[in-house]
């Protein structure tokens, strides 16, 4: 495989698959080099020699989960909700962030996430707290699980909004694109159908937010609003 490309192992798989698998046309892929995205380095004319690792990692548009990504700013990031029906191990989270080191991650319990405009207001706050140096506390994963649980104490917050056993979770993704198209593969027997169920019951509850607060709010989000309200003043 001495100075061959991308394309040529593209085309090689191509060319061999087996009859019975040959729906391979090395279009709608990621391909990684020891763990790179090509596309960063040299795309399809990137060289691959002898002991290199290739990764084809297919991209799925559609399909059974649904992918929920935005930008903020200069930011990428990306909702990963994890099924409570997995077996639940309490590093899971550690165990993701020491394999995606270059990504920016937090879990928070799927019952404290309104919806995704939710999600992304209270994520604004902590970028942009991150940004005046004013962080609740001294990273910004810890500063988005606070905001999310309403609250300054981290014990607190960690127990309220963090994963638990039988329930589902998301995992806040911050980065490059390349690297959450990793952790989606990763991961992807683990998420969801169906992403982000209303909450908004339990929201209420939780933030103790009555029907005359919710009316008094001159907005199409009432309940969205309060609650990034409360989140944006903590001290």
């Amino acid at each position: 495989m001495n100075d061959s490309t991308i394309q040529d192992v593209v085309d090689y798989l191509i060319k061999h698959q087996s009859g019975d698998n040959n729906d391979f046309d090395g279009k709608n892929v990621m391909i990684a080099v020891n763990g790179r995205d090509s596309s960063a380095l040299n795309g399809l004319e990137t060289i691959v020699k002898s002991g290199d690792t290739v990764t084809i990692i297919p991209i799925i548009h559609g399909g059974a989960n649904t992918r929920i990504q935005f930008k903020i700013g200069q930011n990428l990031i990306e909702l990963f909700e994890i099924s409570k029906s997995i077996k639940y191990d309490k590093n899971y989270l550690q165990k993701i962030r020491q394999k995606f080191p270059r990504l920016t991650i937090q879990s928070i319990s799927s019952d404290y996430i309104l919806n995704k405009s939710h999600a992304k207001k209270i994520i604004m706050l902590s970028l942009d707290a991150k940004k005046k140096n004013i962080l609740l506390s001294k990273k910004l994963e810890t500063d988005i699980l606070l905001r999310f649980a309403g609250i300054t104490q981290i014990s607190q917050a960690i127990s309220n909004v963090g994963s638990k056993k039988n329930q589902n979770f998301v995992i806040i993704a911050i980065g490059k694109k390349s690297d959450f198209n990793l952790l989606f593969n990763e991961i992807n027997n683990n998420l969801t159908k169906k992403p982000l169920k209303d909450s908004s019951i339990f929201l209420k509850k939780y933030f103790r937010i009555n029907q005359k607060q919710l009316e008094s709010v001159d907005s199409l989000t009432p309940l969205e609003d309060l609650i990034v309200e409360k989140s944006s003043i903590l001290v």
